[in-house]
């Protein structure tokens, strides 16, 4: 990672944003572009007044998925409502411009948060830290878990509309969307896209009984944790990167918690997810089904995606050789709990 100071040329539209927020060349001590994300330019922008604001802009071109449109908008509707109950793990949001007409185009300022992603921590500085940052983890997604939306179910950006009533009409909107980008990409799935449609609506049914549009952040795996500390004092920094956000199903954020693993075995996390929701989560059939659904659909977005990033044929390849065998578990999955 690259750092850039005052005196190097900016990257557009990165002067625009910071003359805008009233940032003289002479308040900047640094500019570093901040890498591993898939989709927007991020940039951690240091002040000499002592703040400290990561810089997100989208990109340029307009190949995506389409639950992927103003992808900034969920970001900030994500951090909003986080601030309430999310604790100081949350970055706070300093100033958004959704339009991207505007002469700046769209961007989000939000304060940076300390740490390195947990997946790039080594564990063996502290072997004994992992079950204590998952209970506290799961303390902070329970907590988050207890912020309701304010107007129903799905995602806050215009592209699919306003907030549906039902959950269920929000979820089989969102999988109608990426089983649509599939066939618009041609993207090379395990199953004909009309066999996952119909194994995905035979479980609708189970939606219903959502009933409360609970906040999900449903990108929740260790890139997007940050861990802070010292080897024997580490503790969760940041929960980052809330542009994939949803209003709908808390058993979805399960999915990438525990990433092509199961959940129900995470007994740290666990504890302190009812510790900061108030109550156990019970893995009733109800939940088990929602979870293969809900397994089913990111495992479609990451298989989907590949296409439109322009991923080189390796690269491609060894996403669809990880991830294609457990779209494949997670629809039998449905299928079997769905004929049972």
């Amino acid at each position: 990672m690259s750092q850039q100071t005052p005196s190097a040329p900016l990257p557009l539209p990165l002067p625009l944003i910071l003359r805008a927020l009233g940032v003289a060349d002479r308040d900047l001590i640094s500019c570093t572009p901040l890498t591993g994300g898939t989709y927007n330019t991020v940039t951690r922008v240091t002040l000499t007044d002592g703040r400290d604001w990561v810089v997100k802009t989208p990109p340029s071109h307009s190949a995506g998925l389409r639950y992927e449109r103003d992808l900034l908008v969920n970001e900030v509707a994500f951090y909003t409502a986080a601030a309430r109950a999310g604790g100081p793990a949350v970055p706070r949001v300093v100033h958004s411009e959704p339009d991207p007409t505007a002469p700046t185009g769209a961007y989000l300022v939000m304060t940076a948060r300390p740490g390195r992603p947990w997946h790039e921590v080594d564990r063996s500085e502290d072997p004994h830290a992992e079950p204590r940052l998952r209970a506290e983890l799961g303390r902070i997604v329970g907590r988050l878990h207890t912020v309701t939306g304010p107007g129903g179910f799905g995602y806050p950006a215009a592209p699919f509309g306003p907030p549906a009533a039902t959950w269920r009409t929000a979820f089989t909107t969102m999988t109608e969307a990426v089983l649509a980008d599939a066939e618009t990409y041609r993207a090379p799935l395990p199953y004909p896209v009309d066999r996952i449609r119909t194994v995905l609506a035979r479980a609708a049914p189970v939606l219903d009984d959502v009933t409360r549009p609970a906040l999900v952040h449903f990108d929740l795996w260790q890139g997007n944790l940050l861990v802070a500390g010292e080897p024997g004092a580490r503790s969760i920094g940041g929960v980052i990167d809330g542009e994939r956000m949803f209003w709908g199903d808390p058993v979805a954020d399960f999915v990438s918690l525990a990433l092509f693993g199961e959940v129900e075995e995470d007994r740290d996390f666990l504890a302190g997810y009812a510790e900061g929701s108030g109550q156990a989560l019970e893995f009733s059939e109800s939940v088990r089904l929602r979870l293969a659904l809900y397994r089913s659909y990111l495992y479609l977005i990451m298989l989907v995606e590949t296409v439109p990033r322009g991923l080189g044929p390796e690269a491609a390849e060894e996403t669809r050789q990880l991830v294609a065998p457990h779209l494949v578990a997670a629809l039998d999955a449905v299928s079997r709990r769905t004929s049972a």
